[in-house]
């Protein structure tokens, strides 16, 4: 299987991308994960996009606030699909990340996730690693039915609890 590259601006960031990594574990999807700057360390975050289909990778991840130029930087270097995680923070309190994020000039796509959205950008990795793996894919299925039925129990639970206010 391949692997999923996580690359963070700061070490600040890993409270957000530890749920992309939570849900890389649950999915038993190996990655490694890195503290890598598109401003301070550029040459080091070229040269493991650069290196990431021969290393294994199927997918990166980069998570970045403020400017929030890594994940862009990582699309740069690649045509592995790069997932852009923008992290809350600075003056605009995360819109800055995102924008910085999702306005890619044509030709270097990044697929972004919500601001703070780690737990969707390990899915998106998950899915797009799904694509060539049916194991993996019916561990996603299995997930998004176990994610419904805790829905359908909330929801019996607040109807009982609404009968009960009747009585």
């Amino acid at each position: 299987m391949k692997k999923v590259g996580i690359l963070m601006g700061s070490d600040g960031d890993l409270p957000v991308v530890q749920k992309a990594i939570d849900v890389l574990r649950e999915m038993e999807i190996p990655f490694e994960a890195h503290v890598m700057s598109a401003h301070r360390t550029p040459e080091d975050a070229a040269a493991f996009a650069k290196g990431a289909m021969e290393n294994g990778f199927g997918v990166l991840i980069g998570a970045a606030g403020m400017a929030a130029h890594l994940a862009g930087a990582l699309a740069a270097n690649t045509v592995l699909p790069v997932i852009g995680l923008p992290i809350h923070g600075g003056a605009m309190d995360g819109m800055d990340a995102l924008l910085a994020t999702v306005e890619m000039p044509w030709g270097i796509p990044v697929a972004t996730v919500a601001i703070d959205g780690g737990t969707n950008a390990g899915l998106l990795a998950a899915e797009i690693l799904a694509l060539g793996d049916e194991a993996l894919r019916g561990r996603l299925v299995a997930r998004r039915a176990a994610e419904a039925q805790r829905v359908r129990e909330k929801d019996a639970k607040l109807q009982a609890q609404l009968a009960e206010q009747v009585k």
